[in-house]
């Protein structure tokens, strides 16, 4: 009697794109599900063929063949063609946390609605686990998980199958498909197959799960048609081999009768999964096309922490939620968050696609925004009786005081800025241009004519001390006067800049620090490290024999304040090779120029930093480097979905990696979303960032360094110095990347914070705070380029509103929002709400708006009832559906 059962899993990879474009993918989508379709319907053997669990296939292929949706229905209904629950397979480390949820709800609701959504959060291909992935799958009702990339060996413990646990305490039975998902890809039945390629496979697969008999044979690989004669192989494969019985299957069969025994399985591993012994990580293609990260970052935020929060206070409002239009850009993000396209280990021309296609994302949301904006002031002016008027949006449940900068067009120089109860705002002019009015077009009974139209000035502001509500918006009125209403940016002279909680100086070419809170001064706090890349666009590469180029002294170019602002301009210029030939010859024939602007606001306790530079410089890696206070630090930590997690600052396999044939070197270099930063319980050192998603804290000198950027020309090499053997991607071809090589100018954004114990809690504030979560917009007829589509006519549907508005509030300062939307199934609100602390967090929302209110899954369909108290689990999170009253809002507004 045989023994071991093989579960062999027909599948495609399915790559949306990379070193070929979408347009590539999608037309052999259509080829090969035409054939697929027809295999299923034909064989009646063919159980069952896994899509590569992306719904993204159903929605391409139907714009082709959009008469095969019933057929196509049938098969997904019949369990033949397995999809879902993804929409794209995205990379888990480098998306907002948001997006992965998003990424399923579009396609789990996707792929049910076709029949059946694939219950297995499948993961074959991506480089590393997010640590909160087990708790997203069990919130969207997925019992299992199959991955590949990140596990130690040692972490198995013999067994393939296992817990995995997220920090929140929530889990899913997963399987580790160690030897990726291709073993079988070329599965036959001859002698010389099965003795040299199967039968080996299969013995180590069975010493390495203790506690089964199941063992599971993925048979596959990127952009396959399907293997029609897998029925008949797997018949000749059993009528031949005594030990093994093979079955053609699919994912969910294989968990479902492997898990069917509770306690079978023990171990439990917990969260990210970054292990490069196995499998490739990939660790330093976070920093790989910047510019695409930096895109992202900038989409992202304006989708989730602008429209879709300032789209739910305008529904409360009596506006309509831009459904559609987010609809289409999500998808749109959804096909950047795919591994390969993220990463920007891709093509140029996929690379240029996916860079055009986050533009086009922020042009649309820019443009509903415009809209929502618009219409909102404008029923506010109407309400007021005034045109003077501009509007604050805060897009957080908590109420806002402090300093806000936005740009005011104004027809004099002297103007000043009050507020609804007519007290004047303070306020720092920090530039001001006057632009020339141009000329206009009048038609008359003569004809056309010119007329020169009055001049104006466009004013950067900084507004003081303001106060908004909680989720909602606050009114401010510009009076155009003879007298000055601000103060205005001046020089200073004596070479430093200051708050209440730092001050940075310059002395004699060195940028010093001092932290107030700490009573703490760091000589020579920021420099940068320029060294080469002889890497690719998968993974950094050092050049054997290269000595690192450092930034020395620090030149400054300006020091300005006002009564709410400091900011320090200094320049760092660097000689540096042109490219590796000149580092290998001992050539600097290029200087890199880096213009870096500090910045310190009132009652803030970070910095914010600003790089530009224009690079020329090829094959090579950028970093900045922060002195931390922290004399060889342990741990590092950075943000990963809700919650912090600690990181070692050395890697305990990093002295013998290349003897225990690790697939990459375990550098301690890893992922941030926003936050990455190092404790030693006296100090506390940290960065929050925009777009920046790499970083490591070195534990010989005590910095944090961050990548800025690599600049690479090849899409793949072989045998890299921290990655032996064979090229990542292609193999067998060279393809060039000169785009990679990022000439051209950057701009790099983040903030420097530093306290003397590690918060949390404080820490996410601080996010928030640098992030801003704001919008404004300005009733004017003076320019009308600023905002996207201000030139056109639109209609104005509410036609009265009040000057302050707050749609909820939620009581909890150690509670933090993750994102508010119009639900995906009806009009109700969802908004979400989580805590990264070590304790459970009891929060109150209360609103006169809201009927009532439900506690919800990240799928949206799990309620529960509950009242304004709502408690959160320690690095857990809520999602909360509210019903809004319908009665009373437009009688009030109108």
């Amino acid at each position: 009697m045989k023994k071991k059962k093989v579960y062999v899993v027909p599948h495609s990879h399915w790559d949306r794109e990379w070193y070929f474009t979408l347009e590539d993918s999608n037309l052999l989508l259509v080829e090969n599900m035409d054939r697929l379709m027809n295999v299923m319907e034909n064989d009646p053997e063919y159980t069952g063929y896994v899509f590569d669990a992306q719904s993204s296939i159903i929605d391409e292929y139907l714009k082709i063949r959009p008469e095969e949706k019933q057929r196509l229905a049938a098969l997904i209904s019949e369990k033949k063609i397995l999809v879902g629950p993804w929409y794209t397979q995205a990379d888990s480390l480098l998306v907002n946390k948001e997006s992965l949820i998003r990424n399923l709800l579009y396609g789990t609701r996707i792929a049910e609605k076709m029949g059946h959504s694939m219950n297995v959060g499948y993961l074959p291909d991506i480089f590393g686990q997010n640590t909160y992935l087990p708790s997203i799958f069990n919130e969207f009702k997925i019992e299992y998980s199959v991955l590949q990339r990140g596990i130690y060996t040692e972490q198995l413990n013999s067994d393939l199958n296992f817990t995995w646990q997220s920090p929140d305490g929530k889990s899913v039975k997963a399987n580790n498909i160690y030897f990726g998902y291709g073993p079988g890809k070329f599965l036959a039945a001859d002698n010389e197959y099965m003795k040299e390629r199967l039968l080996p496979i299969l013995e180590k697969l069975t010493n390495l799960n203790k506690n089964t008999d199941h063992l599971l044979l993925p048979a596959g690989g990127d952009q396959v048609l399907v293997r029609e004669h897998f029925p008949e192989t797997v018949k000749a494969l059993n009528e031949i081999d005594e030990q093994y019985e093979y079955v053609l299957s699919d994912y969910e069969t294989f968990m479902r009768d492997t898990w069917d025994q509770e306690g079978r399985f023990t171990n439990v591993i917990q969260g990210e999964l970054i292990a490069t012994q196995k499998s490739r990580i990939h660790n330093t293609i976070r920093s790989q096309r910047y510019d695409i990260k930096k895109l992202n970052d900038l989409a992202e935020e304006k989708v989730i922490y602008q429209l879709e929060p300032l789209g739910s206070l305008a529904t409360a409002l009596g506006f309509r939620y831009p459904q559609a239009w987010l609809d289409e850009m999500w998808k749109m993000l959804f096909d950047v968050h795919a591994h390969d396209s993220i990463g920007g280990c891709n093509s140029d021309d996929t690379n240029k696609e996916i860079v055009s296609r986050l533009k086009k994302v922020i042009r649309m949301a820019d443009g509903c925004l415009n809209l929502l904006k618009k219409q909102i002031t404008e029923a506010i002016s109407q309400e007021l009786g005034k045109d003077s008027i501009f509007v604050m949006f805060h897009l957080l449940p908590v109420a806002f005081e402090g300093s806000r900068k936005m740009v005011l067009f104004t027809k004099t120089r002297e103007f000043f800025v009050r507020d609804r109860e007519a007290n004047q705002v303070m306020m720092d002019v920090l530039e001001q241009e006057y632009i020339s009015g141009g000329k206009t077009i009048v038609v008359t009974a003569e004809g056309e004519k010119e007329m020169e139209a009055p001049g104006y000035y466009r004013n950067v502001v900084l507004l003081r001390d303001i106060k908004l509500p909680a989720m909602g918006y606050g009114t401010f009125e510009v009076v155009d006067s003879k007298e000055t209403g601000y103060l205005t940016f001046s020089p200073k002279t004596n070479g430093l800049i200051e708050n209440e909680h730092y001050f940075i100086q310059e002395d004699h070419g060195v940028l010093n620090l001092y932290i107030k809170e700490n009573d703490l001064l760091i000589t020579d706090f920021i420099r940068f490290e320029h060294v080469a890349d002889a890497g690719d666009s998968y993974d950094f590469s050092p050049l054997r024999d290269d000595k690192e180029i450092y930034s020395k002294k620090a030149k400054v170019l300006s020091i300005d304040a006002s009564a709410g602002l400091e900011i320090m301009e200094v320049e760092h210029i660097l000689e540096v090779p042109a490219d590796l030939e000149e580092r290998q010859a001992g050539v600097f024939s290029k200087e890199l120029v880096i213009v870096t602007r500090f910045e310190l606001r009132k009652g803030e306790d970070f910095i914010r930093v600003n790089h530009d530079l224009d690079n020329h410089v090829k094959d090579c890696r950028l970093r900045i480097l922060l002195q931390t206070g922290i004399e060889a630090p342990e741990n590092s930590f950075g943000d990963q979905g809700f919650s912090l997690i600690q990181r070692p600052t050395v890697n305990p396999y990093i002295e013998n990696w290349k003897e225990l044939k690790f697939a990459e070197a375990p550098v301690p270099i890893y992922p941030l979303e926003n936050i990455a930063g190092t404790t030693n319980g006296q100090v506390t050192s940290a960065v929050i960032t925009k777009g920046i998603k790499e970083y490591q804290v070195v534990k010989d000198t005590g910095e944090l360094a961050l990548t800025l950027f690599r600049s690479v020309g090849l899409l793949g090499r072989d045998n890299l110095e921290w990655r032996p053997g064979r090229a990542s991607g292609i193999n067998n071809k060279i393809v060039y990347t000169p785009d990679a090589q990022m000439q051209g100018e950057m701009n790099f954004e983040y903030a420097i914070y530093f306290s003397k114990v590690l918060n949390e809690s404080h820490l996410f504030s601080v996010v928030n705070c640098y992030r801003g979560h704001h919008v404004c917009y300005q009733k004017q007829t003076l320019n009308t380029f600023e905002e996207r589509l201000d030139r056109f006519e639109i209609p104005y549907p509410v036609s009265k509103l009040p000057s302050r508005f707050s749609l909820l509030e939620v009581s909890n300062k150690d509670v933090f929002f993750s994102s508010m939307k119009k639900a995906h199934d009806d009009s109700s609100i969802i908004i979400r709400l989580f805590n990264p602390g070590s304790e459970a967090q009891v929060l109150n929302l209360t609103s006169v708006h809201v009927k009532s209110m439900e506690q919800t899954s990240l799928n949206e369909k799990a309620q529960l009832s509950v009242n304004e108290r709502v408690t959160i689990l320690p690095k857990g999170y809520v999602t909360l559906k509210l019903v809004m009253e319908e009665s009373g809002i437009h009688e009030f507004f109108n």
